[in-house]
């Protein structure tokens, strides 16, 4: 049996509650990602040049902190990584979950919130952080998600 692990990052809380409901539907454990310094409301404020998510945007090598305890990647198989979409990607702290472990052999299911931006490019843009590993293609959840169409999306990948 495949052990799976429900990996996300969320500033508002809308990526928590979809990364939870579909680690229910899977029976997976969840490991919630978080910065060492906290996004404030301001730090988000994408309509501010120098907002700190704008300046870590701004720069493709930024890699904000991690803080909390580290997830034990071994133990699992299989990592559905969610996470808001940040001027058409993943949020550079996504990057630097994925270069704090070892995800050689591991499957990385992409899945992303998004009020009306796609996935984008998400496959090729975190490929290079987690060398080894396989990474499926992504899906953006809107706003709110439902368990069926989660067990439907979840079912046609394995």
């Amino acid at each position: 049996m495949k052990r799976i692990l429900v990996a996300y990052f969320s500033a508002s809380g809308v990526t928590e509650r979809a990364a939870k409901e579909l680690a229910q539907v899977l029976g997976a454990d969840v490991y919630k990602i978080e910065p060492a310094v906290p996004y404030t409301e301001a730090d988000l404020n994408w309509m501010n040049g120098k907002s700190r998510s704008t300046v870590e945007m701004k720069d493709p090598s930024s890699r904000p902190e991690l803080g909390g305890e580290q997830a034990d990647i071994s133990a699992y198989d299989t990592v559905y990584l969610g996470y808001p979409i940040w001027w058409g990607v993943a949020p550079h702290i996504i990057n630097s979950f994925l270069e704090s472990g070892d995800f050689s052999g591991k499957t990385i299911v992409p899945f992303a919130t998004s009020g009306g931006s796609g996935i984008g490019n998400t496959k090729k843009y975190l490929a290079p952080s987690a060398p080894g590993a396989v990474l499926a293609e992504g899906k953006r959840l809107g706003g709110t998600v439902d368990a069926d169409a989660l067990k439907k999306w979840t079912d046609g990948l394995m």
